[in-house]
C-alpha cells in the first residue's frame, strides 16, 4: 500500500491551520457589506476589526496600522512608491535600496523606475553587509528625496535572519525609511515593529496556515504613509479602495492567533527536527552542503545542494519518492533557474539548491521519511567528474 504524500515545502504555502477552517466556516454565514452601516453589515465589519487586531498582535503594532491587502506582493507594490505623504503633505522619496536576496516581489521595485533603485550586496553568509548599506546612503542624493531601504527579516530560500535592527540604525541616521518583508518570520520569530525599528512590515497570511489571498502592510504609526496603489471607495482609510475580504481576513486574522498561542513550543520542536534533519542528511551524504548552517536561521527551512545532483533533478526524485519539497523560491511560476540568493552569495548556482520547510504539523516520523528519500537519492548520483 502506497504511503501518504508528504508535504515539506511550507515555506510556499501552508496547509489551511484547523483553528482557521472552523474561523472561516462560521465567518461564512456572515454575508452583510462591511460598509454598511444594517446589524449585518456590522457583524461583518466586527469580524473584520477582530481578525486586524489578531494580524496586529502577532507583530506588536496598533490594529489602526494595519493596511489589508490581497497579499504580500501586493502590499510591495503598495509601499514600494517614490510618493508619499505625511499627513496631507506630500513627501518624496528618492531612491529605492533593496538587499541582494529579496524576494521578487521586492526586487521588482514596485513604483520606482529601475534607474532610481539600487542593490545593496550580502555576505558569503547571506546577510547584508551593513558597510555597503552605510556607504550607500551616505552617497544617497538628499535633494531627490528620502531614501528607502528594503530588507527582509527572514531570506525565503535560506532562511538566514538578517540584522534589522542594525540596519535599521544606520537606516534612521540617513533620515530613511525601512521597509520590512517579514512573510517568512511572521509565527517563526518574535516581532515588535517598534524595538524592530522598521517603518513598514509586508505580511502573508498562506505562509501562517491562513488562506491565500490576503496580506498586510502594517506601519509603525498613520502619518507617514505611501500613495494608495488602489483607489476607488476609500476603504482601508482610504489606503487600500475595495470592499474588504472579509472571508480571507477572518482566516488570515485565526492564522495570526495560532501562530502567537504555541509559539514557544512549536518553533522548539521545529528546531529539534531541523537538527534531526540536517544531521541525518551529513551522515547520510557527509558532502552536502547545507547554506547558512552557521548563522542565525528561521527553524523550520534547510536549503541544501548536494554536490553531482541538479537542483531540478532532486526535486523531481523527491515528488516520485512521495515527498513534496521545492528547488529555492516557489513564486515564479514553476519555473526552476539560478538562485539569485545563490548568485548574491558567491556560490555556483548551477546546480541549485533544494529546499526543506517544516510547518506545525510536521512529525519525526515525517524526517525520518524525508531522510529516508535523501539517503536513496543521494545514492543515486553520479560519480564527481561525470556530467550530469
Amino acid at each position: 500500500m502506497a504511503l501518504p504524500r508528504l508535504y515539506l515545502d511550507w515555506n510556499a504555502t501552508a496547509p489551511l491551520h484547523p483553528a482557521v477552517r472552523e474561523a472561516m466556516l462560521r465567518a461564512m454565514d456572515l454575508f452583510g457589506n462591511p460598509n454598511s452601516v444594517h446589524a449585518e453589515g456590522r457583524a461583518v465589519r466586527a469580524a473584520i476589526e477582530g481578525a486586524r487586531r489578531q494580524v496586529a498582535a502577532l507583530v506588536g503594532a496598533e490594529a489602526s496600522h494595519v493596511v489589508l491587502t490581497s497579499g504580500a506582493t501586493e502590499a510591495a507594490n503598495m509601499v514600494l512608491t517614490p510618493e508619499f505623504r505625511m499627513g496631507r503633505t506630500p513627501l518624496a522619496v528618492g531612491h529605492l535600496y533593496y538587499s541582494a536576496v529579496e524576494h521578487p516581489a521586492v526586487r521588482e521595485v514596485g513604483r520606482f523606475s529601475k534607474d532610481k533603485a539600487s542593490e545593496i550586496p550580502v555576505t558569503s553568509e547571506g546577510v547584508v553587509d551593513l558597510e555597503a548599506l552605510q556607504a550607500l546612503l551616505a552617497n544617497h542624493d538628499v535633494a531627490s528625496g528620502l531614501p528607502m531601504v528594503a530588507i527582509m527579516l527572514a531570506n525565503n530560500e535560506t532562511g538566514i535572519i538578517q540584522p534589522i535592527r542594525e540596519a535599521a540604525e544606520i537606516v534612521k541616521a540617513h533620515r530613511g525609511l525601512l521597509v520590512v518583508d517579514a512573510v517568512q518570520a511572521a509565527g517563526r520569530v518574535e516581532i515588535d515593529i517598534n524595538t524592530l525599528g522598521a517603518d513598514f512590515l509586508i505580511l502573508s497570511s498562506h505562509k501562517l496556515g491562513g488562506p491565500k489571498g490576503a496580506g498586510a502592510l502594517v506601519s509603525r504609526g498613520e502619518v507617514l504613509m505611501p500613495k494608495p496603489l488602489i483607489h476607488g471607495g476609500g476603504q482601508e482609510k482610504g489606503h487600500r479602495s475595495g470592499t474588504e475580504n472579509s472571508l480571507a481576513t477572518v482566516g488570515f486574522g485565526a492564522a495570526a492567533a495560532a501562530a502567537l498561542s504555541d509559539f514557544a513550543e512549536r518553533n522548539a520542536r521545529i528546531a529539534a527536527l531541523q537538527r534531526h534533519l540536517e544531521d541525518g542528511m551529513r551522515s547520510a551524504a557527509p558532502d552536502v552542503v547545507i547554506y547558512g548552517a552557521d548563522g542565525p536561521r528561521v527553524s523550520n527551512t534547510t536549503f541544501f545542494t548536494l554536490p553531482g545532483l541538479k537542483a531540478e533533478t532532486g526535486q523531481i526524485a523527491f515528488d516520485l519518492e512521495g515527498v513534496a519539497i521545492s528547488a529555492g523560491s516557489a513564486c515564479s511560476s514553476g519555473k526552476v533557474g539560478e538562485s539569485h540568493v545563490l548568485v548574491a552569495m558567491g556560490h555556483d548556482p548551477k546546480l541549485g539548491a533544494l529546499r526543506i520547510s517544516l510547518g506545525f504539523a510536521t512529525s519525526d516520523e515525517d524526517i525520518d521519511r524525508a531522510l529516508g528519500a535523501f539517503a536513496k537519492i543521494a545514492g543515486r548520483r553520479r560519480p564527481a567528474g561525470e556530467a550530469a
